[in-house]
């Protein structure tokens, strides 16, 4: 392979981690595997959440990806994309973002104020469904995933009255 091929697989890789983190976020984490997932949307003391071990298990994949690529060089390449993924979500979730391992900055403006707040919007929301900004590099205009959350808040709303007044639902009124 030439250097080229190799910057190209790598970087593709770290692209491909986003799209993969993010359809893993919301369709794994905010649905089946909500079990492990939601001790990050709840307090709790000490370093680690039981919401870590999908990072042990993810990080299974570049590791024999790594070994395979003894063999195969495009592999190792590739591997190395995942884990420079893994180094990037590292600084940005749980660093900056969730101020784990004693990092206290606070970005005031651009890219990473808007990484931070993204996140913040994302567990506004108390439970597995209605958030928003599951991916974890590219995060939309907080007044974008704003109005998604006013959006979702009123399709609750509405929704709700059946269920709040017993008396006006379908099987109430039978009796």
């Amino acid at each position: 392979m030439t250097w080229l091929e190799r910057i190209a697989v790598v970087v593709f890789m770290v692209l491909f981690m986003e799209c993969f983190a993010w359809a893993a976020h919301r369709y794994i984490m905010h649905g089946w595997g909500w079990g492990w997932h939601k001790s990050h949307h709840e307090a709790h003391e000490g370093w680690f959440e039981k919401n870590d071990l999908y990072a042990a298990v993810f990080a299974i994949v570049p590791i024999v990806l790594f070994v395979v690529g003894l063999w195969w060089e495009p592999l190792w390449w590739a591997a190395l994309g995942i884990t420079i993924y893994g180094l990037i979500y590292t600084f940005v979730h749980d660093m900056l973002v969730h101020q784990r391992g004693g990092f206290r900055w606070v970005p005031k403006r651009g890219y990473f104020k808007r990484l931070l707040q993204a996140h913040r919007l994302h567990h506004a929301v108390e439970g597995k469904d209605g958030t928003v900004s599951h991916g974890f590099l590219f995060a939309r205009k907080p007044a974008v995933l704003k109005a998604q959350l006013r959006a979702h808040a009123e399709q609750q709303h509405k929704r709700a009255p059946q269920a709040r007044n017993p008396a006006k639902t379908p099987a109430a009124a039978d009796q």
